[in-house]
């Protein structure tokens, strides 16, 4: 008898264990769980885009020639020219590749600055509100530190040059919008949304399976989710 209101006793709490809500953690579990989730996810979506072939062969971020430009470049291939197509889309996607690694340090920094208050909005937002507030606080920055360096790659590229020549034209008519004027430009901004994209990815991987998280701590938060 006494073994089996041990036994009971045993199972009960376990069950307390497991059923763990957000409002049993204290808010300094919270915000640090939460911020280990988020440096594993920007590192890992970082890793996996700033390496050959990170955009070019994932087909969720790969970046391809935009509206009408696009539709120009399948006739161009049509017509034979497809080899200067292909020459300045893997241009784009080695830029992207290449600026893709100076954006971990500015995410962590970002991580780090995150107060009490952005963690609880985050914990209890949508499922993509962290990389949402990564997004929008450090965006700009990343931006910035990108475009430099897909210019540098994209310059060595002679239909960049015919590219920027076009779409300045088409930008001007509102057939290509401002941000794809330049070909610097364009792949910055894709490069920037396919690097959210992958964060995403992470995030909604980890609230879908908390025991993938890398700490503890952040296993037992986003397990009480």
């Amino acid at each position: 008898m006494l073994r089996l209101t041990t036994l009971a006793a045993g199972l009960l709490l376990s069950a307390n264990v497991f059923a763990l809500s957000l409002s049993d953690l204290s808010q300094q579990d919270a915000s640090g769980g939460l911020k280990d989730a988020l440096i594993q996810g920007a590192q890992v979506a970082v890793k996996q885009l700033g390496t050959p072939g990170g955009f070019s062969n994932n087909p969720d971020v790969r970046i391809e020639l935009p509206g009408k430009l696009g539709k120009a470049a399948k006739t161009m291939k049509m017509m034979g020219m497809g080899a200067q197509v292909d020459q300045l889309e893997a241009s784009m996607n080695k830029a992207a590749e290449a600026a893709v690694p100076q954006a971990q340090a500015l995410l962590v920094d970002a991580v780090k600055k995150m107060t009490v208050a952005d963690a609880k909005s985050i914990l209890s937002g949508p499922q993509d509100s962290a990389t949402q507030y990564l997004n929008k606080s450090s965006r700009e920055q990343i931006r910035a530190k990108f475009l430099p360096i897909v210019k540098q790659a994209t310059d060595q590229v002679g239909l960049a040059q015919q590219y920027n020549a076009f779409a300045g034209q088409a930008a001007s008519f509102g057939v290509v919008d401002a941000k794809s004027s330049t070909v610097e430009s364009y792949v910055t901004e894709q490069a920037l949304d396919g690097l959210f994209e992958m964060i995403a990815q992470q995030e909604a991987s980890i609230r879908q399976n908390p025991a993938g998280a890398a700490t503890s701590l952040a296993k037992k938060v986003f397990g009480a989710l």
